[in-house]
């Protein structure tokens, strides 16, 4: 199973929060499930997506890095 963990930084949480919620039809559309949410210090917020195919779901983050959102982001396998 491949996953997909992204990290970024809001000062806002509630407005990141919004317009996260406001791409759920693209993060779908990119075989992307969300899976869980943390905050963490210093406005960190990890995001932790199930992949269903890479190759959308790098689309994805390749649109989000041409929107100017700063996501460091990190694919991962189940050992």
């Amino acid at each position: 199973m491949t996953q997909l963990l992204i990290q970024t930084s809001a000062p806002d949480y509630a407005a990141w929060k919004s317009a996260f919620d406001a791409e759920a039809e693209n993060i779908a559309a990119a075989s992307l499930n969300t899976l869980q949410i943390w905050k963490g210090d210093a406005n960190t917020i990890l995001v932790l997506f199930e992949v269903a195919n890479r190759k959308n779901a790098q689309a994805w983050l390749d649109k989000q890095s041409a929107f100017g959102r700063g996501y460091q982001a990190q694919f991962l396998e189940t050992a």
